[in-house]
């Protein structure tokens, strides 16, 4: 049975998502849950395997389990209950078992749907950036969801910067580099705006991620905002495919996943199957 988990995080005291000996990370945490409540050796395949610090509103997980961890979900005192049922009360088990104040919840678990895989399915993934400058002000409150910079930042130029990047393209010059991995990413949104209280909203969206790709682009937006770049500059930079050292990667307190876009049921098995054929191609990454 291969159940879908949809997840929530606060990053700041995590080492990214990925299980790594001896380091609190999302991923070893959810699965030590896991383990208590099903037993046996519970992995779990995520949308987009997060850094350390990088928060998460959105996040989707699959996990599949065997017939002695299905007994072991399906086992209970009291009034009998459908396997569709058990299957929805295990995210508020694993929430449980993580403790009160967590900072990891599991939102909903629900059986998957027949093709679903949380990561190849995926057709679009959607990052929020939070950015405090001097016309904002300091809230302490906000300190660990909030990047806060000096000056007072321009957010029509920056809000022109980022748009003029969308689109198909080589982001090589907005991430960090990894062997053999492609750069070549679908830009679907990105715009800057400012909330209610002042605070510059990024919304990036994309099929996909290179690594450190959105706060990459977002420490383009901010050298347009502070002028140290012109708008029409960050176009130059990406298409010339090297970094520059006036492109700083912002911080990851700031960042936080909202959002996983998937296709209709009927096409998710087809959708990861042609991921997983491009991606073996290209070496791609879906990391931020």
């Amino acid at each position: 049975m291969r159940i879908r988990l949809d997840l929530a995080y606060d990053g700041t005291n995590f080492r990214g998502w990925a299980r790594q000996p001896g380091l609190r990370t999302v991923q070893g945490t959810l699965e030590d849950a896991l383990t208590r409540i099903l037993g046996g050796d519970p992995r779990l395949v995520v949308a987009g395997r997060t850094d350390a610090g990088v928060h998460a509103s959105g996040q989707v997980a699959h996990l599949d389990i065997d017939d002695d961890q299905v007994a072991r979900l399906m086992v209970r005192r009291g009034a009998a209950s459908s396997v569709e049922e058990r299957v929805a009360a295990l995210a508020a088990r694993v929430t449980g078992v993580s403790g009160a104040y967590s900072d990891v919840a599991v939102l909903r678990t629900g059986v998957a749907p027949d093709g679903f895989d949380a990561r190849f399915s995926a057709v679009w993934r959607r990052y929020e950036y939070r950015l405090a400058d001097q016309t904002t002000g300091y809230d302490p409150l906000e300190r660990l969801r909030t990047t806060s910079v000096r000056g007072a930042l321009d957010e029509k130029a920056m809000d022109a910067a980022a748009r003029s990047l969308i689109g198909l393209h080589d982001f090589a010059a907005y991430c960090k580099p990894r062997a053999e991995a492609s750069t070549i990413r679908t830009l679907l949104e990105y715009e800057w705006r400012r909330d209610e209280r002042g605070v510059l909203i990024a919304h990036v969206r994309a099929d996909a991620f290179c690594h450190s790709m959105v706060r990459a682009l977002v420490g383009a937006c901010v050298a347009v905002g502070e002028g140290r770049l012109r708008a029409d500059h960050v176009v130059e930079i990406r298409d010339e495919l090297e970094r520059v050292p006036e492109v700083k990667v912002l911080a990851a307190r700031g960042l936080t996943l909202t959002e996983v876009g998937y296709p209709s049921d009927e096409l998710l098995a087809q959708r990861a199957e042609q991921t997983r054929a491009r991606r073996d191609r290209d070496t791609e990454s879906d990391s931020e």
